[in-house]
């Protein structure tokens, strides 16, 4: 396992300066826009067949977790663009993204040909989206106009959960096979430096609203482990905090005053108060917690429970200097409104009014937060 790691370090640190850009993908044609009247046509783009790591992809395995030979974990991602036209999502075991279109409800796109895609985050224009794929070892980066790959970066076989500064500029991919996070240029398209020192780092990371602060969870069985990482300093300091239990999605809120974090091995969000971080608080929530999905405003937290297809809503309130969380009620689907295995896949509308959360099927769960209900499924 050891020669394996160093071999997975030598691959990021070859190719952690090659760039790829990319022009031909197939791809079928559809309306320029959609209407009320007349919704936009399928769309199937299929993205090119590329040299890196292929050779040990699992094309066809028995176990969904084995698709991916470098990182043997599953988890889903699901994006709303800023400007609430499309919502992008696939998990972990798909070889596909989904695109749908909100206002409509349906899905408008495939876009195939990956094998272990695990996060996807929009611009902040709304122009393009980010996916990383461990299993290829790249990050694409994709236009919602043609829904082509206009440019790709390989950053390593295990290339994981992503995060970006707010402005867009900074793009943080954490490697679980090489214990690194790459940061990248994502104007020019090119890493410009490597942050060592993390253990197994897969989905959770956040920055900072202020763009300073960076925060990597650390796979480690049921020892999980938060890294905070002071980006203002070139040398990247570190402080690790400990304490959590399987230890999944985190959020933090706008002021970096609390950061929430959903431990999946005790069922409880852990609250805790940055400014001193002996301080917490433990909030029970459903069974087996995935997601610690904060509002826009940050008044609402809610946790995705993957084991029994729920959400916990949690009502954050500021008074006086203090920051109270009181339990506001369940989420569970009905019928043709339902929740599967909800997990870290949760997003919000700019207004904190509505919830989109990702099912396991690759539809998506629309939920009215002020009932607490959920209102529709999109993209059946």
């Amino acid at each position: 396992m050891k020669t394996f790691r160093t071999t997975r370090r030598m691959m990021i640190t070859s190719t952690a300066l090659a760039t790829l850009a990319l022009s031909t993908v197939a791809v079928t044609t559809a309306n320029a826009d959609p209407s009320e009247t007349k919704p936009w046509k399928g769309i199937t783009t299929t993205v090119v067949d590329f040299g890196a790591y292929t050779s040990d992809v699992v094309e066809n395995p028995e176990d969904s977790e084995d698709r991916d030979p470098t990182v043997n974990a599953t988890n889903n991602t699901l994006a709303v663009s800023p400007d609430e036209r499309f919502a992008v999502a696939t998990n972990s075991y798909s070889d596909r993204l989904v695109v749908i279109h909100l206002k409509s409800g349906l899905k408008i796109a495939e876009i195939k040909g990956y094998v272990s895609p695990r996060n996807i985050l929009f611009a902040p224009d709304s122009q393009s989206f980010t996916v990383s794929d461990s299993a290829r070892g790249v990050v694409d980066r994709i236009s919602t106009t043609s829904f082509r790959v206009t440019k790709r970066l390989p950053l390593g076989a295990g290339v994981f959960g992503t995060s970006q500064s707010p402005d867009g500029k900074t793009l943080y991919a954490n490697n679980a096979a090489a214990d690194t996070v790459t940061v990248v240029d994502q104007a020019n398209n090119r890493p410009v430096d490597v942050i060592t020192g993390f253990h197994e780092p897969r989905q959770g990371t956040k920055v900072s609203h202020d763009g300073d602060t960076l925060y990597v969870t650390n796979y480690n069985k049921g020892d999980s482990k938060l890294s905070i990482v002071d980006l203002t300093n070139p040398a990247h300091p570190k402080t690790e905090l400990d304490g959590f239990q399987g230890l999944r999605a985190i959020s933090v809120d706008r002021a970096g005053d609390r950061l929430y974090a959903a431990n999946s091995a005790n069922d409880t969000i852990s609250v805790v108060n940055l400014h001193d971080t002996t301080d917490r608080e433990t909030i029970k929530v459903g069974d087996m917690p995935y997601g610690a999905a904060l509002s826009p405003d940050g008044t609402v937290l809610l946790s995705g429970n993957k084991a029994d297809n729920t959400l916990t809503a949690v009502k954050i309130t500021h008074k006086d200097g203090k920051i109270t969380h009181t339990f506001l009620g369940t989420v569970a689907g009905s019928g043709e409104n339902y929740l599967k295995a909800p997990r870290q896949a949760i997003s919000f509308s700019n207004d904190s009014k509505t919830a989109y959360v990702l099912n396991e099927d690759l539809t998506v769960a629309q939920v009215d937060i002020a009932s607490r209900t959920v209102t529709k499924v999109l993209g059946r």
